[in-house]
């Protein structure tokens, strides 16, 4: 045989195997570039958009990583609109997204409730409670990084919330007051004496009101700050408030966590519906 000949087929087979090689890689490729990945999130539904004509953008927040956006396909079938109902403020769902690195809004492939609510949805007094909580936390929790304590307080409270068979006229302001401790604004409770104030925005007690601010709270108000702050889901049936006080308490919740993180609101909407709900 030539050498001519010998060297186009070993030039040939050579080739051969390169392509071969890099054929091998290319799915590790588009992998890298693209960055698509199937992910099996846990999350728990915030709220709920139109987003375009056949999808909806759904908010959760994940224990794998944090506060996440979805867009979830939805049409007219019967199919669809039960699906819907899974993504109810508050619906703890077990999620198949795909997940790109850098992308602001993932696909939710299915989702299926990891635990199914047996009263929430359905008792008009926790389905209330339910809502109020779903906007503040949508504003409250904004971290899109994985802060699985967090996510786990979320999840056993709403879990106890729906299978409790005691008054929870409370459990909104127990549960507020607990997660500061989650968001990182949990108020410095040393140093109380009587007559002293609350000071809401250096989150201390001081010994007289503020000078260069009105946002505290007075010293018969204040005396009760470390008490509600003890308070528990199993023990809060023995803080008995009236409704007057019971809002005025949310009223302040609402103020101290606007004074601490950004973009809260002053006075959620809820809020207002809440009182009517209980007027």
């Amino acid at each position: 045989m030539p050498n001519i000949l010998k060297e186009k087929i070993t030039f040939f087979l050579f080739f051969y195997k390169i392509c071969l090689c890099a054929f091998s890689f290319i799915p590790l490729m588009r992998k890298y570039w693209c960055g698509n990945m199937v992910e099996i999130l846990a999350g728990i539904v915030l709220r709920t958009v139109k987003y375009k004509d056949t999808q909806m953008l759904v908010d959760c927040y994940t224990r794998e990583r944090g506060r996440i956006s979805c867009a979830v396909a939805i049409s007219q079938s019967r199919k669809s609109l039960s699906r819907k109902v899974m993504f109810q403020p508050l619906s703890v769902l077990e999620m198949t997204v795909d997940v790109r690195p850098n992308a602001s809004i993932y696909r939710m492939r299915e989702a299926r409730l990891r635990h199914p609510y047996s009263t929430l949805p359905f008792d008009p007094i926790k389905n209330a409670l339910a809502l109020f909580l779903a906007e503040f936390l949508s504003y409250a929790v904004r971290e899109e990084t994985e802060n699985e304590a967090l996510y786990a307080f979320l999840e056993q409270s709403l879990n106890w919330l729906d299978k409790s068979g005691q008054p929870v006229a409370n459990f909104h302001i127990a549960f507020l007051l607990r997660l500061s401790r989650f968001v990182g604004v949990y108020p410095y409770l040393e140093g109380y004496e009587p007559g002293f104030c609350f000071d809401l925005l250096s989150a201390s007690y001081c010994k007289h009101p503020p000078l260069l601010h009105s946002y505290y709270i007075d010293k018969e108000e204040a005396a009760h700050v470390n008490a509600l702050m003890r308070m528990r889901y199993e023990t809060m049936r023995f803080y008995p408030m009236s409704r007057v006080q019971r809002q005025r308490c949310l009223e302040l919740i609402n103020l101290f966590y606007s004074l601490h993180l950004p973009d809260f609101p002053v006075r959620l909407q809820s809020l207002d519906i809440l009182k009517e709900l209980f007027d």
